[in-house]
């Protein structure tokens, strides 16, 4: 195809959202309740762990950490969800495309790497009981956390940065709920598939995928071992317990980054893609609040606490207890 004549569309109208106002109104209530309590449940984990002294090691300031980025992950698409289905024309600009998509990949990724600090956390405190408050200091969580910022911030760059100079002259009909690499480049006037750049990039986010995945299960293979060394039943269950609330917000981020990233094919009905990438977007991030306060004693107890003195939320200060 020449590409003399090509001019680059301007926006794109997302087409998987239902047309039918009933329809969108049905969408949009849970959608606004589930956007609500993941804002509420993830700020109530970061004003606890900041408010309760002894919350304040290394396990809680990554959840603190993860609760921050889940915030942040869902603002980028949820909000701009919420505005389409009220919406007549379902439109987004190009530029505003290109944001969404750098923020939305950067925290995920971003938060995947934050996922592998927390298990590597999980197994010195484990593993090393007695070398864990000497290896894991407040500076190399310091330290950890921005690695992973770093890393989830510039690993995507390249990608978008490519994909806002494609010409995108046919259609500008979007089949998602939002921006993501895919559907774009099914709307792109050239052969993406020929171009050795798409392909290094999409190596390279599998391969981080799969080499966070395998650091995570190594890390939880020497706390299995360690773990089944222990003679007591009441220690080897109080020791998996500290693990139970990462090992189930692990297997559900990883278990729907895989169905809708690793892929074989690229030829999923559209169902299927909205269906995984909801699953990923927004079941995932409402659920994370729910295990972190049902699933941790000491968070849970420490809600309850605060639930039934209210006041402390605003006369309290950051680093001291309710007495």
């Amino acid at each position: 195809m020449e590409n003399g004549n090509w001019t680059t569309a301007q926006e794109f109208i997302f087409s998987a959202f239902p047309r039918d106002w009933g329809d969108a109104i049905t969408c949009f209530v849970p959608l606004l309740f589930i956007y609500t309590f993941i804002l509420i449940g993830n700020l109530i984990i970061i004003m606890v762990v900041q408010l309760n002294s002894h919350l304040h090691t290394p396990m809680y300031f990554f959840i603190s950490t993860l609760s921050f980025l889940e915030i942040w992950f869902t603002t980028t698409c949820i909000p701009l969800m919420l505005s389409s289905l009220l919406s007549e024309k379902k439109s987004i600009s190009l530029n505003v495309c290109m944001v969404q998509l750098y923020f939305f990949h950067s925290t995920g990724i971003s938060e995947m790497c934050l996922l592998g600090a927390m298990a590597f956390d999980r197994y010195l405190a484990i593993c090393k009981p007695l070398h864990y408050p000497t290896i894991m200091t407040p500076r190399l969580c310091v330290q950890l956390t921005l690695v992973c910022c770093v890393c989830g911030f510039i690993t995507p760059l390249p990608e978008v940065v490519w994909i806002s100079t494609l010409p995108f002259c046919g259609s500008n009909h979007l089949e998602h709920v939002f921006c993501d690499f895919l559907p774009l480049l099914r709307l792109a006037c050239t052969d993406t598939r020929a171009i050795l750049l798409i392909q290094v990039v999409d190596v390279i986010h599998a391969m981080e995928i799969v080499a966070d995945i395998f650091f995570i299960l190594l890390s939880y293979a020497g706390i299995v071992i360690v773990v089944l060394r222990i003679r007591s039943a009441e220690g080897r269950r109080k020791a998996f317990s500290t693990c139970a609330s990462h090992l189930t917000v692990v297997s559900l981020f990883f278990s729907t980054v895989g169905l809708t990233y690793l892929r074989f094919s690229d030829t999923h009905s559209l169902i299927w893609d909205l269906a995984t990438a909801l699953a990923f977007t927004v079941l995932c991030p409402f659920f994370n609040p729910i295990i972190y306060s049902l699933r941790n004693k000491e968070i849970k107890e420490t809600i309850k606490k605060y639930l039934n003195q209210p006041r402390i939320f605003f006369s309290e200060k950051p680093g001291t207890d309710a007495k």
